[in-house]
Parts: C-alpha cells; structure tokens; sequence
C-alpha cells in the first residue's frame, strides 16, 4: 500500500470541499490553503500544513490521544500496529490464532449480551479483546504483502499480546 503525503491528503480534502470556504472557516487566507496542498519545498512552494505539525506535535509529545482523539471525532477509534518484536508463530499457527481470537471475541459477545444488556465493564472487555485482534491481524495482513513470513515469527498472540496502550498521562 502506497502511503500519501500530508499534502497529498489535503489536495484530495479539498476536491470534496471549497479551499475558498475552508479558509474563510479558519479565518486564513486561500493562498495559505493552497500551498497545504502542494509538496514543501527549499524554493519557497508549499507550506508545512496542519497534518504535519500536528505529527510533529504527536511525536514530540509522544502521547497517542491526539490520534485517538481524532479518531473518536471522526466516528472511528485508533488501534495501533504491533512493533513486531515478542512472539513466536510461523503461518498456519498465526491463521488458527485469528480464528480462535475470533471465535473468543463472539463468545465474549454472546455471554454479555445474554441477558439483552451489555456493561460497561463488558463493552471494555469486548473492546479490548477487539483492539486486539484488529492489530494482531493488521501484523498477519502487512507479513503476507510484504511477502516477510519470517516476520510473522515476531508477532504477538492477542491472547499474550500487551493490552491496549493507555495514554501516558
């Protein structure tokens, strides 16, 4: 998978919205919208647009709730990918890992949602039993483009995985 960059990103934003109606928003000039989405560069084009800085912000930071943040806003939630380095599966196992960490997320489901409700104590435990299952798939998923299955060695089971990250405080 190709990753874009940032300015990239905000070409194809504004092809679904007006560059003109966007700076009139923030309150910025429609010149400064247009160069977010060119590439920087040493001549002077382009500008170091709000996607970079706020990276910038999160790596200086070293803090995810940036990014969980603006995942929840968006409607979604942020999972993190593994770094790879803890585990011990080859092919076939790290397949029967998936469908038995997924055959545990539906039952963990099935017994909450038993008596039609569903907790707060047991919504965070689906979660987490989700969260990881999605990286620990994410990880088998990236191995088999990149054609790395030695790298699959190193993966992390979701059921001896580390919990969800909690955000440093």
């Amino acid at each position: 998978m190709t990753r874009m960059e940032s300015h990239e990103v905000l070409r194809n934003a504004f092809q679904k919205t007006s560059p003109k109606a966007v700076a009139a928003e923030l309150g910025i000039s429609l010149s400064l919208v247009y160069k977010w989405a060119e590439k920087q560069s040493d001549d002077g084009s382009g500008s170091r647009n709000p996607l970079d800085r706020l990276l910038k912000v999160m790596e200086l930071s070293n803090d995810s709730r940036i990014i969980e943040w603006l995942c929840q806003q968006s409607g979604g939630y942020f999972v993190p990918n593994p770094d790879g380095k803890h585990f011990n599966k080859g092919i076939l196992p790290a397949t029967q890992e998936i469908i038995s960490q997924f055959s545990d997320l539906l039952s963990r489901i099935s017994s909450a949602a038993i008596d039609h409700s569903i907790t707060p104590d047991e919504a965070s435990e689906i979660r987490s039993c989700w969260d990881k299952l999605k990286s620990y798939t994410e990880s088998f998923v990236r191995c088999c483009e990149h054609g790395d299955f030695e790298q699959m060695l190193h993966i992390p089971m979701p059921s001896k995985g580390p919990d969800r990250l909690v955000p440093k405080a």
